[in-house]
């Protein structure tokens, strides 16, 4: 709904519904692929690194977002990936098909989990869905929780991890449904191979959380559900709206800003599906990679096109645009925890990632600065929230120019307003439960000289947030172009 005389009107009430959320909306998600392992979070010899290899000036960036939980090894590179050939103390590099390069096989599930430990997240494992089978999938769950003398168990134990590791969640292939994969599958095929996998999965540990790879399409996932869904709890959707694998030409601000509100559309999409397959209730969504630009990886394996790789981290793609498009995502899952269980930013650690990883430091990236502020100030519960602004128009698209979110505890409520106007200050009048806001509140603000500009290592805080304070000017706050804010309510005032 699009306001026409230019103000901005943000209610929000309890009469209309409040809900909890899971804090795995805020998960992460790290592949192998060019320096998001190898060079990013594990560098072996690195002056920055632990006797393990595990760059400790990461861990310590990331648990500043405080990672509920992390996805891994893929991503694509899981679809020719067999767990077994990356444990123990005799490891063989292999020749990963889906990334066309070598897989020294140094980083695997040992290091995973441990690296998982540091950082104080869950580890959430994606199986080998491509050329991998159900026993191997089920073989994988026993080496990471298997507590009897049992082979696969005792392998671990040999391996220096006396005690099972415990793992919760587990996904079932990655983006199975693309020719792009290693062992793609039709919808025919997708549903009974799910169904085998999972079943001997829960035969090892019947108390795992399971999704699978789905897409917001009733023929491939109506028939994942109708043949697997009594045995999953999530469906894994993938989201990357800035379309740039072959040729790097990220967006402008503008035209990423027109993005803004499809996530929104995929998970009700998503919704309406397992609605349809009576699951409502029992199975809910994993938007488990997602970001706004796509990895840049031009077809091939020649040196040029896996060199090309690198162009995914340069510094000017991640601007405002990035900060604002994530801020929205996250917004989309949060009005949505109904359904939405888990969404995993794609990676956490270069490529499009919200930290850049260099060999003498790391970079927060303007999206980083963003997903701290969401994981520090949501509170518990989300209010159902309406909100009318003006129309937002570009090249004949249109979104709403501002988005907003209320989120309450006991302690008061925190209003998130994000202006995604490039020039115009946002003129916001804030209703929450019937009380019209006025006066003078605090928050914190993340917003730029412009709205292109960005981090990297000679200007690492040229794009960082501020604590403000804002003043209602007859009923109404201004919010600045290009940003977001968030302000806090005391419950006693």
């Amino acid at each position: 709904m699009y306001s026409t005389d230019g103000i901005t009107r943000i209610n929000a009430s309890a009469a209309f519904g409040d809900m909890p959320w899971d804090r795995n909306i805020f998960g992460h998600f790290i592949e192998h692929f060019h320096t998001q392992i190898y060079g990013g979070i594990f560098d072996l010899g690195s002056p920055l690194s632990d006797e393990n290899g595990f760059r400790m000036d990461v861990i310590e960036a990331l648990r500043e977002l405080r990672l509920p939980i992390m996805r891994w090894p893929g991503g694509n590179y899981v679809s020719d990936h067999h767990w077994y050939e990356a444990v123990g103390p005799s490891r063989i590099a292999s020749y990963n098909k889906a990334w066309r390069v070598e897989e020294p096989n140094t980083f695997g599930t040992d290091e995973f989990i441990k690296w998982c430990e540091l950082v104080g997240c869950e580890p959430y494992i994606c199986t080998n869905g491509g050329n991998g089978t159900a026993e191997e999938m089920s073989n994988w769950v026993e080496y990471c929780n298997g507590h009897l003398k049992t082979r696969y168990a005792e392998q671990r134990r040999m391996n220096g991890s006396p005690e099972p590791f415990g793992v919760k969640f587990w996904g079932i292939g990655n983006e199975s449904y693309g020719d792009w994969q290693i062992g793609a599958k039709t919808a025919a095929e997708w549903g009974p191979y799910v169904a085998e996998s999972a079943k001997m999965m829960r035969a090892v540990d019947e108390n795992i959380v399971l999704s699978a790879a789905a897409v917001p399409d009733a023929e491939w996932t109506l028939s994942l559900l109708k043949s697997a869904g009594r045995y999953l709890n999530l469906v894994s959707i993938h989201g990357y709206w800035d379309q740039i694998h072959q040729v790097e030409a990220p967006s402008d601000y503008l035209t990423a800003m027109m993005q803004t509100e499809k996530p929104a559309r995929m998970i009700e999409e998503t919704r309406h599906v397992i609605g349809a397959a009576g699951l409502t209730g029992k199975v809910r969504i994993a938007f488990d990679e997602w970001n706004l630009r796509g990895w840049h990886h031009p077809n091939g394996n020649s040196q040029d096109k896996i060199d090309a790789r690198a162009l995914n981290d340069v510094p000017t793609t991640y601007t405002m645009a990035d900060a604002i498009f994530s801020a929205g995502f996250l917004n989309a899952c949060l009005k949505n925890a109904d359904i939405v269980a888990m969404a995993n930013v794609a990676p956490s650690v270069n490529t499009r990632g919200p930290l850049f990883v260099h060999p003498q430091g790391i970079v927060r990236r303007t999206t980083f600065h963003a997903m701290k502020l969401y994981a520090e100030h949501i509170r518990e519960r989300i209010l159902a929230t309406v909100t009318s602004a003006p129309a937002l128009t570009h090249h004949g698209n249109t979104v709403s120019s501002v988005d907003a979110l209320v989120s309450v505890d006991v302690d008061g409520a925190t209003v998130t307003i994000i202006n995604r106007d490039p020039e115009r200050e946002a003129d916001c009048a804030i209703d929450i439960n019937g009380r019209e806001l006025k006066g003078e509140w605090q928050g914190e603000l993340l917003t730029a000289a412009s709205p292109d500009d960005f981090n990297s290592i000679e200007r690492p805080e040229s794009v960082v947030p501020r604590t403000v304070t804002l003043i209602d000017d007859g009923g109404r706050y201004r919010v600045p172009p290009h940003s977001i804010v968030m302000l806090h309510m005391s419950a006693t005032r």
